[in-house]
């Protein structure tokens, strides 16, 4: 469907981060510190397994194959799990507060807010090692984790996801030791088989430090110990962890397609993305939020069924070119369009928010009202192209389309109501004057002034099995006998209408 109308996160990915964002990559990234660099093999001395070592290893742990870039998420989802919750590791991303609008699963600071707010204790999370004599700061940490299996906890440990050069930081979970061997025995969640897993100590040893300093190695282990586990309220509507999940999906395809850099917010249930600074596309995403709260609050029930897209470009060159890129075809309109198939709209913004609001108007009406005709759904989209609050409630105002409907009207070359309402998409969308646009808004826009277009909206939906076309709903709710007579006296009240 495609409705024609005048009118915060960067996103910079290379190839290999990309992979790496969406393949397992769980980083820890203290902001405050200059990026990690490729583990070393350091001449990390391994000292043998003290007499406090004994082996050790948690039953009942199910194993959880993680999302992208949740690695973290499912190790409390596999903690969680053994202690008889229920939750997912949606449930954990959302404890996170991490802003689904950047891409990625928790950190480490998130994942701890997290397992805390679930009613775990982390302990002690942050460890150091001296990076000249390491050695003595890792036992000291691995005899945390040790003890902490030994009273029946977990943990979580944040290491190198492998040895190769560029490698990324991932979430791990231990959940034993076989002294004998002298290996961690630990749940993968990056891998299908990532059940009970080993890893000799000196591999641990290797890949565990997270070299952000020359001097200092920090370590992170984060014990999932239960307090008072608590259950989250189900989320309505798509999960935070949907919308980030949608948003790494997002990222691929933009890079694929060379649009690394378009900035990124939510605007529930739609993700907003533009080339403007962030603040700019802040005030663009304003458009959104407020006409889907005035929407939702007057007409539709249903929301769209999937995550759609909504892209600004701020001129018209990055317009055109944006659609090309994306879509494969040029723009067959300056100003912007709905696309079902490609579940996105594609916005001229600076022709200004009508068209936006138009084009939100379908993916609405799609969702809500069951192959809806083409006269209701431009009509109304058509509509809400001028709009403005009354009361409290989205009205449209008179527009642009008023030139070209009195002139319609002069000639006597506008069908009947019946006639407009029986036409097929083919045939409605076949008038190049946009003559039929004008006249479905402007009956829908009288039916507004008057109190009626809610209530036919809502009669038609229901009504649709019976009345194909909603012309017998809307002569019942005009409570007009004479049709003729009524668009008479419509469009001699249309001649009165003034623009601007």
């Amino acid at each position: 469907m495609v409705g024609y109308a005048f009118g915060s996160m960067a996103v910079r990915v290379g190839p290999l981060a990309l992979a790496l964002l969406v393949g397992f990559g769980c980083r820890e990234h203290r902001p405050d510190r200059a990026p990690d660099r490729p583990p070393e093999r350091a001449p990390i001395v391994l000292s043998p397994p003290s007499e406090a070592l004994a082996s050790v290893e948690l039953q009942g742990v199910p194993f959880v194959r993680q999302k992208p870039d949740f690695c973290g998420e499912a190790c409390v989802e596999m903690a969680a799990r053994r202690l008889g919750q229920t939750y997912d590791q949606d449930v954990v991303f959302a404890a996170s507060g991490v802003d689904p609008a950047l891409g990625r699963g928790a950190y480490t600071r998130e994942l701890t807010q997290a397992v805390s707010r679930l009613g775990f204790d982390p302990g002690q999370v942050w460890w150091t090692t001296d990076a000249a004599e390491p050695t003595a700061g890792l036992d000291a940490a691995f005899a945390a984790v040790h003890a902490d299996l030994v009273r029946g906890v977990p943990s979580i440990l944040c290491m190198h996801y492998d040895e190769s050069p560029g490698t990324t930081e991932h979430f791990r979970l231990v959940v034993g030791y076989d002294r004998e061997r002298d290996e961690i025995i630990y749940q993968e969640p990056a891998k299908d088989d990532g059940a009970s897993r080993r890893m000799s100590r000196a591999r641990l040893y290797e890949l565990w430090p997270l070299k952000y300093q020359a001097d200092s190695w920090a370590l992170v282990k984060i014990a999932l110990a239960p307090g008072k586990l608590v259950t989250p309220a189900p989320e309505s509507g798509f999960s935070r962890a949907s919308y980030a999940q949608h948003v790494m999906q997002l990222r691929a395809r933009l890079a694929a397609r060379g649009h690394q850099h378009l900035n990124v917010r939510i605007e529930e249930p739609f993700v907003v993305l533009g080339n403007d600074p962030p603040d700019v596309l802040e005030r663009r995403s304003e458009t959104v939020r407020w006409a889907v709260k005035h929407l939702e609050k007057d007409f539709f029930d249903a929301r769209p069924n999937r995550i759609l897209d909504v892209f600004l470009f701020g001129d018209d060159r990055s317009y055109e070119q944006g659609v090309l890129t994306l879509t494969g075809s040029a723009p067959t309109t300056p100003y912007g369009f709905y696309s079902s198939r490609l579940d996105g709209l594609f916005m001229n913004i600076a022709t200004g928010g009508g068209t936006l609001v138009h084009e939100i108007v379908h993916p609405y009406v799609e969702a809500d009202f069951e192959d809806a005709p083409a006269w209701l759904n431009e009509g109304l989209g058509s509509l809400f192209e001028q709009s403005a609050e009354r009361n409290g409630h989205i009205v449209g105002l008179t527009n642009w389309r008023l030139t070209g409907l009195k002139r319609a009207i002069r000639k006597r070359a506008l069908p009947t109501f019946k006639e407009l309402a029986a036409m097929n998409d083919d045939v409605f969308y076949a008038d190049d004057r946009g003559d039929n646009y004008a006249q479905s808004r402007y009956l829908f826009y009288y039916m507004q002034e008057q109190g009626l277009l809610v209530p036919f909206y809502e009669a038609f939906r229901a009504n649709r099995a019976k009345d194909r076309t909603g012309y017998t709903t809307l002569v019942s709710t005009l409570k007009e006998e004479d049709m003729a007579a009524f668009q008479s006296r419509w469009e001699a009240w249309v001649m009165t209408l003034r623009y601007p």
